[in-house]
This record gives C-alpha cells, sequence and structure tokens, in this order.
C-alpha cells in the first residue's frame, strides 16, 4: 500500500476528526443537556441527578480524548515511548462508557515506543468495536530479538468485523473507499507495512477475533 497524495492525506486527517467528533458528539451533548436541565431545575433532588450526569459525561469526554490523543496523535510529552500503565489506562476509559467489556491485560514491557503503542490502541479500538454485545477484550505485547509484537484477542456472545474493516486491515481497501469508519484500520496497515512490519488477522467466521502485529524495533521508536 503506497502513501496517499497531498490532497488525499488531508482527506484522510479529516476522516480520523470525523471519528474522533463522532464518538464525542453523545457524551459532550449530555453535557449540554444537563446544563440546560440545571438552568431550569429547583428540585434540589433532581439538580443532584443533573450533577451526577454532568460528571459521568465530563468524564467520558476526558476518557475519549486521552485516548484519541494517543490513539490519532503524536503523543506529545512522552518523549520515544509511552509508558504501557497510560496506554491500559486510556483503553480502560474507554471501555467504561459501556461498561460491557472487560479488559485483559498481557503487556510485559513497562513502556512502548510509540508506534507500538499507537498501533496497539488503534486495534484495541478496532476489537472493541467489534464486541457489540460486550465480551472480553485481551491486549498482549512483547519485545524480543528485535521484534515488537502485538496481540489483540476479542471474544464474546457476538463478535462483528465488518468487511470494510477486514479489507482495511489486510491491505486490498482501495483510496477510495476510505471513510471515519476504516479510518483507524487504514492508519494502522499503512503505520505498520510502511516500517516494514505486518498484520495478521483471524479468518471470518472464527468464533474468536484475534489481531497481530510485528514491527522491527530498529524503527518502532517512529
Amino acid at each position: 500500500m503506497t502513501d496517499l497524495p497531498t490532497d488525499q492525506s488531508l482527506e484522510f486527517a479529516a476522516l480520523l476528526c470525523s471519528r474522533l467528533c463522532h464518538d464525542l458528539l453523545s457524551p459532550v451533548g449530555a453535557l449540554n443537556n444537563g446544563l440546560e436541565l440545571m438552568a431550569d431545575e429547583t428540585d434540589p433532588e433532581m439538580r443532584q441527578r443533573c450533577l451526577d450526569l454532568l460528571g459521568d459525561s465530563a468524564r467520558t469526554s476526558a476518557n475519549k480524548l486521552k485516548f484519541f490523543r494517543l490513539a490519532f496523535g503524536s503523543a506529545g510529552g512522552y518523549g520515544d515511548s509511552v509508558p504501557a500503565s497510560e496506554a491500559r489506562t486510556a483503553i480502560e476509559g474507554m471501555l467504561a462508557a459501556s461498561g460491557r467489556v472487560k479488559l485483559g491485560w498481557m503487556v510485559a514491557e513497562d513502556s512502548l515506543p510509540k508506534l507500538p503503542a499507537k498501533i496497539l490502541l488503534n486495534l484495541a479500538l478496532i476489537a472493541g468495536d467489534a464486541l457489540v454485545r460486550g465480551g472480553q477484550l485481551d491486549i498482549g505485547a512483547e519485545q524480543r530479538a528485535g521484534i515488537t509484537e502485538i496481540v489483540v484477542r476479542a471474544e464474546g456472545p457476538k463478535v462483528i468485523l465488518d468487511t470494510e474493516l477486514r479489507a482495511a486491515l489486510g491491505g486490498t481497501l482501495g483510496n477510495d473507499g476510505l471513510s471515519a469508519r476504516t479510518a483507524a484500520a487504514w492508519m494502522v496497515r499503512t503505520l505498520v507495512t510502511r516500517v516494514g512490519g505486518e498484520i495478521m488477522l483471524s479468518q471470518p467466521g472464527d468464533p474468536v477475533l484475534l489481531f497481530g502485529a510485528s514491527l522491527p524495533m530498529s524503527v518502532a521508536v517512529s
């Protein structure tokens, strides 16, 4: 897969922004609704409920912003590596919004170079979205023999990975197939293959969704 021309790169950036805005619309809208209710409410019990709604919405918004900063941004302020605990906290914050997905954390390293951290976060996002009825999301990463290896496993009562997302991860999605929904998967594929790494994914129809990525450690700090 080749890099996008400049005009398409701008379009791709816009698609990532669209995904971010889509995910933030609900909690930010709830904040607005809560403030409007507070303005007209005089009953103490109802005002407390409004405050609870505002608190929940603020936490959800903050969690999503923290996740997207690491997953889509440059992770400024972390140097060359991202603490594994920060990546875990970001993923837990994203999963907390639904409350239906349990996280299994099997990352052996204390920190990950920025590129593997970005890949891990985006694969976790895609796998978490595939657990439409909740379930178990297991994430592992380790560095050995000059390779950073990442594994993401999703299992639940209903696991759905859309064909377009599978195509984006597998490298068969054309540039004209890019959308806000497939942008993260396309970015994962592009970043991994650009540094000579590999992406692996389970077959359609398998009861468990499995993603794997391997990146040379010599270039994994990008």
